[in-house]
């Protein structure tokens, strides 16, 4: 009679150590899914930090009253007068000016020949003084003795002083190329002596047969003449670049450097809508009903709760002005219903044109010999973003390291988790193979003991 092992003998399933390892493996899958939680937190949290980062840099093109304002310059005629203006050195301001004079290069054309590159004028040099009294010259060989050489040879020494053009006249004529030389810069004292060029064996006589002086703008402002070596000019009104494009002696071009309201409320609106973008981005996260998996969202979130109370006291703050105690929403900046903010560029612009002074003191403070500088609207803003973004305990900054922190810590718990599957796996595997064995030899034990004859019955 064979003997029989039961369930063993039917053999071990071939996945047996799968079977344990996927089992134990279970507390792995659960900590990738809080790490993967706590991940989408900390995308959510750098998404915020973006949005805080962005109103940071509206406060900073409005923190001072330098920075925040903005000038505009109005000119009656643009095609005789151009015009910039920099804020920084800039004050509004009224003007007249008349553009009397231009101002000019020294400057010489030759008379005509034929034929610009190949009417031949001979070997020889040009001969000239610069304005400093140096005298130059140019020698021509007979490889450049061309309208065209010789314009070719000047300009080829940048050190020279002069640039040379072969022009077409126009005239009709049967010798209408000439050679055209100026100097570089303008203005009564950069006057240059053109003499007659000097060259020998020419098919055709060349000389200079018309100048023209160097000389100054003359320009009047406010009635009074000035006279400028240039046709442009940042020093006759201060902050204001000027640039002459004609003359027009006898009329005067109202210039005028104003305020530029639009510019300046579109500067707050913008940061207005920074500050919407965090607001609505809060009430997002804080909109919670039975669908939001608030283990992996910002909803409740204490930090953004401190933001938004914040952000809330920045803006309803008493500022100090030199008018009386004033808050932003003497400007026309308010909450809506929705909890967003609103500004009303009517009324901000308003207050712009009724009074600056008071409205510049409210964005950006004032200082004062006694107590320094009181803090403005900007700056209180500017606290609050500081103290979210700070690496130094800024709510923000504390708030993702502590949840990098969580990751780490469950990293390393995943980590040293996966170290014990791996030799558990391993322990396994050796102990189901020696059992298989045992098996296997048990097996062929009892088929051996089968095969023996029964003895004789007693």
């Amino acid at each position: 009679m064979a003997i029989a092992f039961g369930p063993i003998n039917s053999g071990l399933p071939k996945n047996i150590v799968e079977q344990i390892i996927a089992a134990e493996k279970i507390p792995l899958q659960q900590m990738e899914t809080r790490k993967a939680k706590i991940g989408n937190k900390k995308k959510l949290l750098s998404d915020l930090t973006q949005k805080v980062e962005a109103i940071r840099g509206n406060i900073f093109a409005n923190k001072s009253s330098r920075s925040f304002r903005e000038l505009k310059i109005n000119v009656s005629d643009t095609g005789t007068i151009g015009a910039s203006v920099d804020k920084n050195l800039a004050n509004p301001g009224n003007y007249q000016v008349e553009v009397v004079q231009l101002a000019q290069k020294s400057s010489a054309i030759s008379n005509g020949v034929e034929d610009k590159d190949e009417t031949y004028l001979g070997v020889g040099y040009l001969q000239y003084e610069l304005p400093n009294g140096e005298t130059k010259e140019v020698y021509i060989d007979s490889e450049n003795s061309s309208l065209s050489g010789i314009a070719k040879l000047i300009n080829k020494d940048s050190s020279n002083g002069m640039n040379a053009t072969v022009v077409n006249s126009g005239d009709g004529s049967d010798t209408p190329w000439k050679l055209l030389i100026t100097l570089s810069e303008t203005g009564d004292d950069k006057k240059a002596k053109f003499p007659d060029l000097y060259l020998v064996d020419g098919m055709e006589d060349i000389w200079f047969e018309g100048h023209r002086d160097a000389q100054d703008a003359k320009i009047k402002l406010d009635g009074f003449e000035i006279e400028l070596p240039k046709n442009e000019t940042t020093d006759l009104i201060p902050g204001v670049s000027l640039d002459f494009k004609k003359a027009k002696p006898g009329e005067e071009i109202a210039i005028e450097v104003a305020e530029d309201n639009g510019k300046i409320a579109g500067k707050i609106d913008d940061l207005v809508k920074n500050v919407n973008e965090v607001l609505k981005f809060i009430k997002e996260q804080n909109t919670l009903d039975e669908t939001v998996d608030t283990s992996q969202t910002l909803g409740g979130d204490l930090t953004l709760q401190t933001l938004e109370s914040r952000i809330r006291g920045a803006i309803f703050k008493n500022i100090k002005t030199d008018f009386g105690n004033k808050r932003i929403g003497d400007l026309g900046l308010t909450f809506q219903r929705s909890g967003l903010l609103k500004l009303d560029s009517e009324k901000f612009e308003s207050a712009l044109k009724k009074n600056y002074e008071v409205v510049a003191q409210i964005i950006a403070g004032k200082y004062t010999k006694e107590d320094g500088k009181l803090k403005g609207f900007m700056d209180n803003m500017e606290d609050v973003i500081n103290a979210a973004l700070s690496s130094n305990g800024g709510i923000l900054k504390s708030r993702d390291r502590g949840l990098k922190s969580q990751i780490d810590q469950i990293d390393r718990r995943i980590e040293s988790k996966q170290r014990q599957i791996d030799r558990k796996e391993e322990m396994l595997k050796q102990k189901f193979a020696r059992l298989e064995e045992t098996i296997t030899r048990i097996k062929g034990q009892g088929a051996g003991l089968g095969g023996v004859p029964a003895g004789p019955a007693l």
